[in-house]
């Protein structure tokens, strides 16, 4: 905060208060560029990290990725998956990788976002921001666990066993993993919601009253983006989908009444 002098005559002069955030300084555009090329080279660094961290076998055990690629593929029918060309399997063994190492490095990545925009706001706007940090990782964690165990094995199960007169189910590598992984991406994204909300009603953005005026909106919101994830066109999976994520924005609306 500091002070300016609304008249050029100093005894009429009346002290005006001018506000600004703490560590708050004009930037020049390579400033600027300057500062984004050090947050992307300090997360592509962690990135690389975890990807190292996901290949390299732990002792004792197998490495992350083996141990993920294990426990997605006993979902598949028959246990395992088939590998149609000759570099297919290691090729998605490097996808598989290269997805754990951005969720190895996910808190790291979004520090890197929330440093880059916090300047510009006051100290208790980047204490909320940075406090999101472990709990969006927390949340998106928690909806990839709720995928894997409840959500997954009900569209496997519809899929793998879908017309089998016809079709004999042989899933592979690539396609497979490509769908398991994009599925637990964007159900652990929507579980992010009720920390998103929070955070933007801290902030002033919105508040609880308005939230909760949105709850049928939000109803058909939900049940709208679980036909767009849900794999399958069933109503008993689109229904597992939608209405978690439904009970996500009532939590969240919750939430914003103690912002």
């Amino acid at each position: 905060m500091t002070l300016t002098e609304s008249s050029a005559d100093p005894s009429t002069s009346v002290p005006e208060v001018v506000e600004h955030a703490p560590g708050d300084r004009e930037m020049t555009m390579l400033e600027h560029l300057n500062e984004l090329r050090h947050r992307l080279t300090v997360s592509v660094i962690a990135v690389v990290v975890g990807l190292l961290v996901s290949i390299v076998p732990i002792p004792g055990f197998d490495s992350l990725t083996h141990f993920a690629m294990s426990l997605m593929s006993e979902k598949a029918p028959g246990g395992k998956l088939l590998a149609l060309g000759p570099g297919e399997a290691f090729f998605t063994y490097l996808e598989v990788s290269l997805i754990i190492g951005v969720a190895v490095a996910m808190p790291v990545i979004i520090y890197q976002l929330l440093s880059f925009v916090t300047p510009a706001l006051y100290e208790n706007e980047r204490k909320y921001l940075l406090i999101a940090v472990p709990g969006v990782t927390l949340s998106f964690a928690i909806g990839v666990m709720f995928c894997y165990y409840l959500m997954l094995p009900f569209a496997i199960a519809f899929l793998g066993n879908f017309q089998t007169d016809i079709f004999s189910q042989q899933w592979a590598a690539e396609r497979y993993l490509d769908f398991v992984t994009t599925f637990m991406f964007w159900v652990g994204i929507t579980f992010e919601l009720p920390i998103v909300m929070y955070i933007l009603t801290k902030l002033g953005v919105v508040s609880a009253s308005r939230l909760a005026s949105f709850r049928k909106y939000a109803f058909v919101m939900a049940f709208v983006i679980g036909a767009i994830i849900t794999p399958t066109p069933d109503p008993i999976n689109q229904t597992i989908v939608s209405l978690p994520i439904y009970l996500l924005y009532e939590l969240g609306v919750i939430l914003a009444r103690f912002a």
